[in-house]
């Protein structure tokens, strides 16, 4: 018989991999989706598409890889907790890996079908990432430390983005920047030869219950609230990068900014202490006991921050980058949004939750858009104000939201949903 200092020892080992696997399988899916939007117009260009429908291909692609996010959402939530979360985790990360080696290697004639195509195969592999380790990760720990995990996997892979801007600055060939990403990935995979399936799943693995059964979301009006409830936790975080961070030299220039910002270099600050926004609100959310309380705060943060942003009126060019500094402080609250959203469900739709809601809060972004541009042209005519407006619909929802959900912190999550 060993030691229990020697099997506690081996547990701790094979949490922290769990743990490490998790946050560095996040870090390439956030590399990637800001790695795209950072080199899109770069290979554009060698590849011969300019002018006009630079713009339209450019958008096309985007919606390619949105479609994945969400439809690879709802098929990677359904798989994982039908046939484990360790499938999700090894199939999403093999996909998105080598749909980037394809991206970096499109030739000829319909290179930019091709292109599409792998926007979509990277697009499907990104969706099942993040929710499957934080699923894992929830039912792996303790209750009391749950949190601290799933923080250091939702905010240490934020890095990611970090990482692409840097990858993007030093590499000229957008080709290398994909390869990189796709190598990473595969590297990740010989990490995950160690991680353990989630014992909460293989206890209800061979039970006669409904596993995966997307549509218990929509049958069931509690059930509904509580989903529809944790998506809208995630509004914020899309409204500060889709708008306000990546069309940050558009407000800049109404805003008299003395001098003309860097969207990718916006994207770099903000998401750098965005790592550290999303380390202090879960470390708030264990601190306090609450994930509400934590998710009330960071809303609060980041509101203050929106209205900072648009009162910013002729400061310098180093002050904005700040304020796009204190934008990604708010939202922090992504961190604990991700761990509220695996909380909220039993283990037959847990895994569905976690990785569905992340990505319709990512898919949201295009309604979020329409809404700012008809605030902006139907109702002040002004981008700053239809932007802000938009921000106060976008953080209101979210706060009213995490007022009617129930408090999750310490929650024993060996529970099964009744379909």
């Amino acid at each position: 018989m060993e030691p229990l200092s020697t099997t506690r020892s081996r547990q701790t080992s094979v949490l922290s991999l769990v743990v490490i696997v998790s946050s560095l399988g996040y870090f390439v899916d956030i590399y990637d989706l800001l790695l795209f939007t950072i080199i899109r117009i770069r290979s554009l260009n060698d590849l011969g598409i300019t002018g006009d429908a630079q713009q339209t291909v450019g958008l096309s692609l985007l919606n390619f890889q949105m479609v994945g996010l969400l439809v690879g959402g709802i098929l990677w939530g359904i798989l994982g907790d039908k046939k484990g979360r360790l499938s999700v985790l090894f199939g999403s990360i093999l996909l998105y890996s080598l749909g980037n080696i394809g991206n970096g290697l499109i030739h000829g004639p319909h290179v930019i079908f091709w292109y599409k195509f792998f926007r979509l195969i990277v697009g499907l592999g990104l969706a099942g990432e993040l929710g499957a380790g934080v699923t894992l990760v929830s039912e792996l720990l303790p209750a009391d430390k749950r949190g601290y995990g799933t923080t250091i996997v939702a905010s240490v892979g934020i890095l990611g983005a970090v990482a692409a801007y840097f990858v993007a600055q030093i590499i000229p060939s957008w080709r290398v920047c994909y390869f990189v990403g796709g190598g990473l990935g595969l590297l990740l995979l010989i990490l995950r030869v160690g991680v353990l399936e989630s014992g909460m799943y293989k206890a209800i693995q061979h039970l006669p219950v409904s596993k995966g059964n997307y549509l218990a979301f929509f049958t069931n009006a509690n059930r509904f609230f509580r989903y529809l409830t944790v998506i809208l936790l995630g509004l914020p975080a899309w409204y500060v990068v889709g708008i306000l961070i990546a069309f940050s030299d558009g407000f800049a220039k109404t805003l008299q900014i003395q001098g003309t910002p860097d969207p990718g270099k916006a994207v770099m600050i903000s998401y750098t202490i965005l790592t550290l926004g999303g380390l202090a609100c879960g470390y708030l959310s264990q601190l306090l006991k609450s994930r509400k309380k934590a998710l009330y705060i960071f809303y609060i943060i980041c509101f203050l921050a929106v209205v900072a942003y648009f009162r910013a009126y002729h400061v310098s060019l180093a002050t904005f980058y700040l304020i796009c500094g204190l934008l990604g402080l708010g939202v922090g609250f992504w961190s604990v949004f991700v761990t509220v959203a695996a909380e909220q469900f039993g283990t037959n739709l847990r895994a569905t939750a976690a990785i569905t809601a992340p990505n319709y809060a990512r898919g949201a972004l295009p309604l979020i858009t329409l809404l700012y541009h008809f605030m902006e042209k139907q109702v002040f005519q002004s981008n700053v104000l239809g932007a802000f407006w938009t921000g106060v619909i976008c953080i209101g929802l979210a706060f009213l939201s995490a007022l009617w959900l129930k408090e999750t912190y310490g929650k024993d999550l060996n529970f099964v949903e009744k379909i």
